[in-house]
């Protein structure tokens, strides 16, 4: 089994199927992640904040009897002005059973792309660490990174998920 630090979500694209992505801004750059994770998109609330967390871990919410994570991406990948105000967002998303929610600058909209559409990540001049990028599209004239959302979501750096509760398949 792999550790949670190499560990990806395995994601193959039929070159003829087109893919759903939620596009969203951090600082000046556009990002975008499977739709398929996503549960809903909310407004920034208080959170509970958690003793000894990373600062990007802004703390828990209790999300209709669940008790939710927020992360701040901003803070993580250092982009973009941190505010919290009524105009900041919150992606809850639904990743390997578990509910996380991600602070963003702001949602852009649902784009479609193939595999042929997508190119692959290159190793360096990207906020994101490569081995959480899908790859990139030029959507409208701008570059869209695609985050692998799975794998950012279930690193040893963000210590979310335990990765020996994932069975082979999750992985």
């Amino acid at each position: 089994m792999e550790s949670r630090s190499t560990m990806t979500a395995k994601v193959e694209y039929n070159s003829h199927d087109e893919v759903e992505f939620l596009s969203f801004m951090l600082g000046e750059e556009h990002y975008a992640l499977d739709i398929m994770s996503v549960k809903e998109i909310r407004g920034y609330e208080s959170v509970t904040k958690i003793a000894n967390a990373p600062s990007f871990i802004k703390g828990v919410i209790n999300l209709r009897g669940d008790i939710v994570p927020i992360v701040d991406l901003r803070m993580k990948f250092a982009v973009g002005a941190v505010t919290y105000n009524e105009f900041t967002i919150v992606i809850m998303l639904n990743v390997f059973e578990r509910i996380v929610g991600i602070v963003v600058d702001a949602v852009s909209d649902v784009i479609k792309l193939s595999a042929e559409e997508i190119l692959p990540a290159p190793e360096f001049g990207v906020a994101f660490d490569s081995r959480y990028l899908k790859g990139l599209a030029t959507v409208e004239d701008k570059m869209v990174i695609l985050v692998n959302i799975q794998a950012l979501i279930s690193s040893d750096e963000l210590g979310l998920i335990d990765a020996n509760s994932l069975t082979d398949q999750e992985q």
